[in-house]
């Protein structure tokens, strides 16, 4: 079996599943990719620290983590099976004194939203684990230890916002004009993401126009630096960049790395 990609995604609120554009990219996205064995996810909406992974108990609720929206968002299923294998094969690759933590938690909306496009029948097992931290060189180095999943089957996806200045939008229509900083730091993150720079995503919050913003809180960002060191080398140039354009102002930019 050949090693699964790995994805940073931008999943967005549960109303973006009314983006034709973003739902028709993500489902011929999943079609071309190999058939994952199981998913481990990590979201912008879980800070946890210790290191911290979803129920393994089958039939978990889904956690609707948001609020303002119709009732047919909080009435999404999404029922797939457990992944107690990478649970454990995960622990073993974390050091000793660093043992993740078992949870009953279900999936969040970060996590589950844009799995019911990708895989909506729900037949693939799924993990989620938490943010321990927000500092981008921890990930990496966490998305490193995460690296031989891959080589079983195990999809490994970063679920956050290329930009989501939630506090600084002004127009709320889904098919709103970015703002500049929006628009600016979706531009830099494109050129970054296809040079292959890592040093200088790492260094967001210094290096990219539209900062703060764009991210006035960086954990939808945070969730890149797993996908960039689970891949097989951090400086590498994507090999997928999918342009999604904007929700809300805010940038859907999505990559694939090997």
């Amino acid at each position: 079996m050949n090693d699964m990609p790995v994805l940073y995604l931008s999943h967005g609120a549960p109303p973006l599943i009314d983006d034709a554009t973003w739902v028709g990219q993500l489902q011929d996205w999943a079609t071309d990719l190999p058939r994952p064995r199981a998913i481990l996810i990590v979201s912008a909406h879980w800070e946890a620290a210790p290191l911290t992974l979803s129920s393994t108990t089958p039939h978990t609720p889904l956690v609707y983590d948001f609020w303002g929206f119709p009732d047919r968002f909080y009435q999404v299923t999404y029922d797939a099976p457990v992944a107690a294998d990478v649970a454990e094969t995960l622990a073993a690759l974390m050091p000793r004194e660093h043992q993740p933590v078992r949870s009953g938690r279900g999936l969040d909306h970060g996590a589950y939203v844009p799995l019911t496009v990708m895989y909506p029948d729900a037949d693939v097992p799924v993990l989620q684990m938490s943010l321990p931290t927000l500092d981008p060189e921890r990930l990496i180095e966490l998305g490193a230890r995460l690296r031989p999943l891959r080589e079983s089957g195990v999809l490994i996806v970063g679920s956050g916002f290329t930009t989501h200045g939630l506090p600084f939008l002004t127009d709320p229509r889904p098919d709103a004009a970015p703002p500049g900083w929006s628009a600016e730091f979706d531009a830099w993150a494109d050129e970054a993401f296809r040079r292959g720079d890592a040093a200088s995503l790492v260094d967001f919050r210094h290096a990219a126009p539209g900062m703060p913003y764009a991210h006035p809180t960086v954990e939808h960002f945070a969730p890149l630096f797993v996908a960039l060191g689970a891949s097989s080398d951090p400086e590498q140039v994507p090999t997928q960049v999918i342009d999604s354009g904007f929700w809300m102002g805010l940038a859907k930019r999505s990559i694939e790395l090997v």
